[in-house]
C-alpha cells in the first residue's frame, strides 16, 4: 500500500500510531508532502532518522521549505526508483527523497514532483537564530527541467505532489495574521497556477499550509491520511 500524509516537522507519534493501526511492514509506502523535518540539524539529524529507520514502513519525502535540500548533503547519493531516480543516505534506506521537477512512475501511474515554498516567517527565524535554507523554492533550472518533463509526456500526468499549492488555490483562511503579505514571496505558487493551468491531471496533493481539505482536484493534507490509488 501506498499512503500520503501531510507535513510532520519532526514529529512522528502519528505516524507511529497509524502505522500499529495498519500493521504496515517496510513494503508500505508513506508520501510526506514535505517539510518531513529530518534534515534541519545535520548530524543531530541521525537519532530522529535511526528511529524512523525502525519503523515499519518506508517514507517517500516531498522536499519542503523547512529543511535542507537532500542535494546539497553529501551522504546522499541517487538511487533508481519508480523509474526515475531518488535521494537515498546508505544508512537510512527508508528515507528516500523525490527529485524537483521529475516525473515518476508510481503504481502505474503518472506523479509529477515539485517541492519547495517561501517560508513566511523567515525574518521571525532568522531573528531567533533558526535555520533558513536560501534555496528553499525551485530555481529556475529546476523549473525549466520541470516544463521539459511536462512537455516530453504531452503536459498529461495522473498525479501531482508539491509542498505548496497553485497560486489560485491559496487557503487565505491559513495565513498568519502577523505577517505582511506584501512582502511573501509567492512565485513558486504562481509557477504552479502555470503548470495547473497548462497540465491535464487527475488529483493533486499538497501540504505546507496544515490544513485538511478538498477544492476541485485539489487535496491539502495536514493531518490526515489517505491511500495513494
Amino acid at each position: 500500500m501506498i499512503y500520503i500524509t501531510g507535513d510532520t516537522h519532526g514529529k512522528f507519534s502519528r505516524i507511529e500510531k497509524f502505522c500499529q493501526e495498519f500493521n504496515t511492514t517496510k513494503a508500505d509506502y508513506l508520501i510526506i508532502l514535505g517539510d518531513a523535518g529530518i534534515n534541519y540539524f545535520g548530524s543531530y539529524d541521525n537519532k530522529l532518522k535511526s528511529y524512523l529507520e525502525r519503523l515499519p514502513i518506508t517514507f517517500l519525502l516531498v522536499y519542503g521549505n523547512h529543511e535542507e535540500r537532500p542535494e546539497n548533503i553529501k551522504t546522499y547519493k541517487e538511487v533508481p526508483m519508480f523509474s526515475n531516480t531518488m535521494y537515498q543516505e546508505e544508512a537510512y534506506p527508508s528515507l528516500l527523497f523525490f527529485k524537483d521537477g521529475e516525473i515518476y512512475n508510481i503504481l502505474g501511474k503518472k506523479v509529477l514532483v515539485i517541492g519547495g515554498a517561501f517560508s513566511v516567517n523567515k525574518d521571525l527565524m532568522l531573528e531567533h537564530g533558526y535555520k533558513w535554507f536560501k534555496d528553499e523554492q525551485p530555481n529556475e533550472l529546476i523549473k525549466e527541467n520541470t516544463l521539459k518533463n511536462l512537455a516530453n509526456n504531452n503536459y498529461q500526468v495522473d498525479y501531482i505532489l508539491s509542498h505548496t499549492c497553485p497560486f489560485k488555490y491559496l487557503p487565505i483562511e491559513m495565513f498568519y495574521v502577523n505577517i505582511d503579505q506584501s512582502k511573501v514571496d509567492q512565485t513558486t505558487e504562481k509557477f504552479l497556477d502555470l503548470i495547473e493551468n497548462q497540465t491535464t491531471y487527475t488529483k493533486w496533493y499538497c501540504g505546507h499550509f496544515h490544513t485538511d481539505k478538498v477544492v476541485d482536484k485539489i487535496n491539502f493534507m495536514f493531518n490526515d491520511f489517505k491511500s495513494f490509488e
